[in-house]
């Protein structure tokens, strides 16, 4: 196991083997044994651009070869920042059949979080896109690079230029015969070595990185995909970043794959691209979240596309109004399925059979019978079923411990092993019931956003003494971040200012306070500690005003409600 990992107990390792729940198999042989099964299938479509399960195979293996001649090694680790892409899944099993660790970061994600990243994870290289509207990236590596010595290589997709290495070249040069001879020799990394760091939902502020290895992250995917009805004839749109837990084995592309089906690369979310490439592609599955539903219900692009072929929308991220799942499976003429789970390991979902009832009101239900779920109280035992408890959850596919993190490890865990997800659930028949979470953090549609995180940028701004972030209610994403700040005496900050300032601070624009509310005083208890659930029913009720003034005027609110996009 790598340094600074937890491993799994060798008792309960033994019996997941014994079990068949763990293969003995690598992330890449998963690839290769869907490649023998189907070379001429086709696995991936990108645009113009595809691979069939063959031609993928010699690609992984080419690109492979020439990252391990730039002396890239098992067990390291990379900065993974590749948008969505053809190019991702090229990079992404060139890694795993070095052995190499990438850790998953998101297009979105700036300076602040990268640099964190490969500090914490001792990087050797950054991996990035080459331009995303209008971003640039190169210059963010060259600033990552100057605060992370130990990152000694950028490559960055298309061509090369100063100081980084281009993908393009990496997937077309001649690889080395005896590179190649060398890989194909023996596996560069066993079934129980990390695979991957996933993100988690940082909760504490920044992420914290979760080690997954082959064997649980294996059938994390193949589990996923098999219940939600994966198989060779399944066409899979990724539209959501693919470095998510979600799009990338929640089932996402990974289950795709390893079930031979087929991944299409959607080039955004818009629903103008979206519902005719379902139709041009004969996709089966779309997973989205709740904005995207939202979304996509108040456009008439599904009524202008043939959807015969769809079979399965999953939300995940965040719950889905119930109303909003019925009227998925009315206009989209498909199955809903709702997935809640999270980075750490345990999956629920529906059943592509379950009933209506179920469907629409649930979280689902774990996706393998050997998940062992407990809903606890505030002592640690368990409540009865119907009542509202912590849910913690160990088994064959969620994590033992943070990376290098063994006081955020301990107080992720109870004494005997389970893993705290931090929300309370009620459980009845087995079916999971998500109320709300323990610890304060704002779901953005299923981007999680730390208030501890934005506090700290916030609080060194010039003009502010203090501020308290707050989630506000949204009727697209859920929840946003609100604002609430003490200026400094004479100062004043408006909400362009105070964005341009987190920005600067590298801070990703998705956690960006989407409104603000400058206050004299914040609400204390009597220990001192602010009292943020008055916080969320001061906006709560601000918003609910500001509706119903709107409403009898006869016009939507104000622009003035400081939302960016």
């Amino acid at each position: 196991m790598l340094d600074g990992c937890t491993p799994w107990p060798q008792e309960a390792a033994r019996q997941y083997r014994a079990r068949g729940y763990w293969q003995g198999i690598t992330l890449d042989e998963m690839l290769r044994r869907s490649a023998r099964r189907r070379p001429d299938a086709l696995a991936i479509v990108d645009g113009a651009r595809s691979a069939t399960y063959a031609q993928l195979a010699e690609r992984v293996d080419r690109l492979a070869a020439n990252l391990a001649d730039l002396e890239l090694r098992s067990r390291e680790r990379v900065v993974f920042q590749l948008g969505n892409s053809i190019e991702f899944v090229y990079a992404f099993f060139a890694l795993m059949r070095i052995g190499v660790i990438p850790v998953m970061a998101l297009p979105g994600q700036r300076l602040a979080e990268i640099r964190r990243f490969a500090q914490h994870a001792q990087a050797v290289a950054y991996l990035i896109p080459d331009d995303v509207n209008g971003f640039d990236y190169r210059a963010l590596a060259r600033a990552v690079q100057a605060e992370a010595p130990s990152v000694r290589l950028t490559i960055a997709a298309g061509g090369g230029g100063k100081g980084v290495v281009g993908l393009d070249p990496l997937l077309s040069a001649s690889p080395s015969e005896a590179t190649l001879a060398r890989l194909r020799a023996a596996p560069a990394c066993d079934p129980d070595d990390v695979a991957l760091m996933i993100l988690s939902g940082g909760t504490t502020g920044l992420p914290k990185l979760i080690p997954r290895i082959h064997d649980d992250y294996v059938y994390n995917c193949k589990q996923s995909g098999a219940v939600a009805g994966f198989g060779p004839d399944t066409v899979y749109l990724a539209l959501l970043p693919m470095a998510h837990n979600y799009s990338l084995a929640s089932p996402g592309i990974l289950a795709a794959l390893a079930h031979g089906g087929r991944v299409v690369v959607a080039p955004d979310a818009r629903a103008e691209t979206v519902f005719p490439l379902i139709e041009k592609e004969a996709v089966t599955v779309v997973c989205g979240g709740v904005p995207l539903a939202a979304n996509w219900l108040a456009s008439d692009w599904p009524e202008r596309c043939d959807l015969s072929s769809l079979r399965v929308y999953m939300n995940g991220g965040a719950r889905l109004l119930p109303e909003l799942r019925r009227r998925i499976e009315a206009r989209f003429g498909c199955t809903y399925v709702e997935s809640y789970g999270t980075g750490e390991g345990l999956l629920n979902q529906t059943r592509l059979d379950d009933p209506d009832e179920i469907r629409f009101g649930s979280s689902g239900r774990p996706v393998s019978e050997a998940d062992e779920i407990r809903v606890i109280d505030t002592n640690g035992n368990d409540v009865p079923d119907g009542c509202a408890g912590e849910l913690v959850a160990r088994g064959p596919y969620t994590f033992r411990g943070y990376y290098t993190a063994p006081e955020a490890t301990a107080a992720a865990f109870t004494p005997d092993g389970f893993y705290r997800m931090g929300d309370v659930v009620r459980r009845i028949d087995g079916y999971l019931y998500v109320e709300g979470r323990i610890k304060d953090l704002i779901n953005r549609g299923g981007e999680k956003v730390s208030s501890e995180e934005v506090e700290g940028h916030l609080v060194a701004h010039p003009s502010v003494r203090n501020a308290c972030v707050v989630a506000m209610p949204d009727p697209v994403y859920g929840e946003r971040a609100c604002a609430f700040v003490i200026p400094r005496d004479g100062a004043t900050l408006d909400i362009e200012s105070m964005k341009a300032f987190l920005i600067a601070q590298g801070i990703a624009k998705f956690k960006l306070p989407e409104r603000l509310e400058l206050v004299d005083s914040f609400p204390l208890s009597p220990a001192g500690k602010i009292l943020r659930r008055e916080l969320r029913a001061t906006i709560a009720a601000k918003l609910e005003a500001e509706l119903g003034e709107a409403a009898s005027a006869g016009s939507a609110p104000s622009a003035e409600k400081q939302r960016h996009e």
